[in-house]
Formats: C-alpha cells, structure tokens, sequence
C-alpha cells in the first residue's frame, strides 16, 4: 500500500528541532493538547493524524505497521525534515519503533509511552476489528475509555469522559478495524535490539492495555533505553499525568542525563 498524506498540523519556530507527535488507536492529535503547547516552546511540534483517524485519509484496509512507518517517511519528506524525534503513545509507539529500526537516520531520539512490541492474542484484535466494522466504533467506545484512564480519574473528570468516548466513536470504523489488524499482525520483537536511537519508555503504572512489563522489555532490549513508571496513570498518560511526563519528554528530547 502507498503512503497517504495524513492531517497534520505544525506549530513552535520554524529553526527548532522537529519532534513528531503520533496518536493512539480510537484517537487524534488532540490527546496530545497537554503537551503541545510546552514542547512547541523547545521544539518544531508535527502533530498528525494516523491514517484512519481524524482528519487523515480512510484508504481500505487491512493496514500493516510498515503502511504507518511510510506515511511518516512521506510527512517528513512533504515537510523538508530529514531527522526528527519521534513520540509516539499505544500505536503511534509502534509506529515509531518500526520507524526507528527500517530508517534509522529518519530518527534522533524516540520517546514511546504506554505501548508494546508484540500484543496477544491476535485473536482479540481481530474480534475487536471485526465488532466495529459490524456495529460501528461506538460500539466499542465506553470499553476503551475504561483502560484510557484510572477509575478515580474518570469519577473526577467526567466531561473527559465524555469527550474521550466521543473521539473513540468518530473514529471511522473502516480505519480503526485496520489499525487493529495493524496490532493483530505485528511483532516488533525482533526490531527493538537494532534500535539506535536514545529510546525513553514511558508505562502508566495502572495501564490494563499495555502494563509496564511491557515498556520494560522495550527498554531493555534497545540499544539505549531507559525505562520510566509513572504512578497513577492508566493507558493515556500523558493526558492523565502531564505534570510529570511532559517535563520527562522534554528533558529526553534535549539529551538531560536522568
């Protein structure tokens, strides 16, 4: 499958260097607004859209992780960047991770937060792909949101609530049943020891999706790797914990020791 030209939007000055920000499954770029605004004071900040999501192309799936690396590679061509930092969360660190391995000169440094290199069983994926494609991605929203985010952060932020399950459920259902099939198809295992790019891993440390053993085998097996819990935090950290992991991601983007 050829690259499509993802949605994506650029902010921060234009001599800073780049860092690109790459959503999870059922999101947009939006999940990075905790984020966005500190990073663009430091940094060159493309945020996108994976295809399938937002306002990127819907081409007919299935999809495989290298059709997600590509279109990165595309963006970074249509946006004259040769080298950029990557940040990617759930599938957008997958994305980055297999961006990293197959065009390592592409990647400086890699941040992937609450993600993994292999999730089974394949099995589930494919049920969850083939619920939406059947009953639409609402039918799946509330479920999702409910690893998204600790219970107490739920009870405390219900407009969150509602708005996450609303973005899960405008997810167009051909593009979130591929990016399924994305997770369903993948093993990234034998691609983390050729990553040579300085790799931080970030876990929520009440993450039901992807728990912190598996940011620790990310961690361990790159070639520069560090790993970082972070306390009360399910699947998206990062909007549940900006006050530690925003300052984390800019200290490992700048090259701070830990």
């Amino acid at each position: 499958m050829t690259a499509v030209p993802v949605h994506h939007v650029v902010t921060g000055p234009d001599d800073a260097p780049v860092v690109v920000l790459s959503n999870s499954l059922g999101s947009t770029m939006s999940m990075w607004d905790a984020q966005a605004e500190a990073l663009a004071e430091h940094f060159r900040v493309v945020r996108y859209d994976t295809r399938g999501h937002g306002g990127s192309p819907v081409p007919d799936g299935p999809y495989a992780i290298d059709d997600l690396a590509d279109d990165v590679v595309a963006l970074l061509d249509t946006l004259a960047v040769d080298r950029a930092h990557f940040v990617g969360l759930s599938l957008g660190g997958m994305t980055g991770m297999r961006l990293a391995a197959r065009n390592p000169g592409r990647v400086e440094r890699l941040v992937v937060l609450c993600t993994g290199a292999h999730l089974e069983p394949a099995s589930a994926w494919h049920d969850r792909a083939a619920t939406v494609r059947g009953q639409g991605t609402g039918a799946v929203a509330e479920a999702v949101v409910q690893r998204w985010f600790t219970p107490a952060f739920l009870d405390a932020n219900p407009d969150m609530k509602a708005s996450s399950e609303g973005l899960v459920a405008a997810t167009p259902a051909e593009g979130y049943a591929s990016c399924c099939e994305v997770i369903a198809t993948m093993d990234l295992r034998p691609d983390l020891p050729t990553i040579s790019a300085p790799t931080l891993a970030i876990a929520g440390a009440d993450d039901p999706a992807t728990p912190p053993p598996n940011l620790a085998e990310i961690a361990d097996a790159v070639q520069d790797g560090r790993l970082l819990v972070v306390p009360e935090a399910a699947h998206l950290a990062n909007a549940e914990q900006p006050a530690t992991i925003t300052p984390a991601i800019i200290a490992h983007l700048a090259g701070d020791p830990a």
